[in-house]
């Protein structure tokens, strides 16, 4: 008679014949041993047992608890990892009181309204949107996403708006296809730009190109991210627009704070995706830490490293 294949039963005849699985001495353990069969991808053979069949049986049970001990090495390898993700998350700067890394929506609702009233604020200037090619702009899309997961796990948010967000436009189309959930984000949106928003002298503009160095995060203050992707090539951009507007301006202390690292192109640079930029900002905000905070932002590619990762 055919045989099934993965040991899948056939129709038992009405004499009690073979069903695909060769007779053991209960219905339980031939499940078991069909099943063990069939993870193992061995197909079981019909012929009539005859005198081996006690032989076949125990090499069927050998395999299946061999088996059965590599599934219970793979749990126990995969509950490694998790418990081990779990570690190297909450030590992590501001990683207290995040629950693994998840924030409770109601907690996190809350904590944002309330930045909304007292938090810092920082804004994401879309008016240089328009410099970007189709795929920059996806990029700066997927980076407001994470921005904003970032801002929405932290201990004491900032306040976020986009400015310039003009409907219709390629920035705007790419945040609603790319980011699902996008307005129900706990942020402001607005065409208008951050000068009819704020009075000039509260005003700081973050730009890898500024004189001067940011020490430290007024709550008073509203921070202004360049919106521009870091594979783009346009130098002092953000730094003139900002001249232009006569506002102050700041860089992140990273020349301060870090040293150059070797590496085969001699390759440093100071230009940050604004999610790399909003994490540096945010775990400083918390932990009143500049070394905490650059090494939370800034990749090894970028040539920088703290001191102490050097020696």
């Amino acid at each position: 008679p055919p045989s099934h294949p993965y040991g899948e039963a056939g129709p038992m005849a009405d004499g009690g014949a073979d069903s695909g699985c060769w007779s053991v001495e209960s219905d339980g353990e031939a499940a078991v041993a069909c099943e063990a069969l069939r993870l193992l991808r061995i197909e079981p053979s019909v012929a009539d047992p005859g005198p081996g069949r006690a032989e076949c049986s125990r090499n069927v049970l050998r395999k299946r608890r061999r088996w059965e001990r590599v599934l219970a090495a793979r749990r126990r390898k995969r509950r490694q990892e998790r418990e081990g993700s779990r570690t190297r998350r909450a030590d992590r700067p501001g990683a207290a009181g995040r629950a693994g890394g998840r924030v409770p929506a109601a907690l996190a609702k809350e904590r944002l309204l309330g930045a909304r009233t007292s938090g810092p604020r920082l804004c994401v200037d879309l008016g240089v949107a328009d410099c970007m090619t189709q795929k920059e702009t996806s990029r700066l899309a997927s980076q407001i996403r994470r921005l904003y997961g970032s801002n929405r796990r932290a201990q004491k948010p900032f306040w976020l708006c986009l400015t310039e967000f003009v409907v219709g436009s390629l920035i705007y189309e790419e945040c609603f296809r790319m980011n699902d959930g996008f307005s129900n984000y706990l942020m402001d949106t607005t065409q208008e730009s951050y000068l009819d928003l704020f009075p000039l002298d509260v005003i700081v503009y973050l730009t890898p190109d500024s004189e001067n160095v940011l020490e430290d995060i007024d709550p008073n203050k509203v921070y202004i991210l360049g919106g521009l992707v870091d594979e783009s090539i346009h130098k002092k951009l953000t730094l003139q627009r900002a001249r232009e507007q006569s506002l102050q301006t700041a860089r992140l202390p990273i020349r301060e704070y870090m040293v150059k690292t070797v590496n085969t192109k001699n390759y440093h640079s100071e230009t940050l995706a604004i999610n790399q930029v909003f994490d540096i900002l945010s775990t400083y905000y918390e932990t009143r830490s500049w070394p905490a905070a650059l090494k939370a932002g800034v990749s090894a590619g970028k040539g920088y490293a703290l001191p102490d990762a050097v020696k």
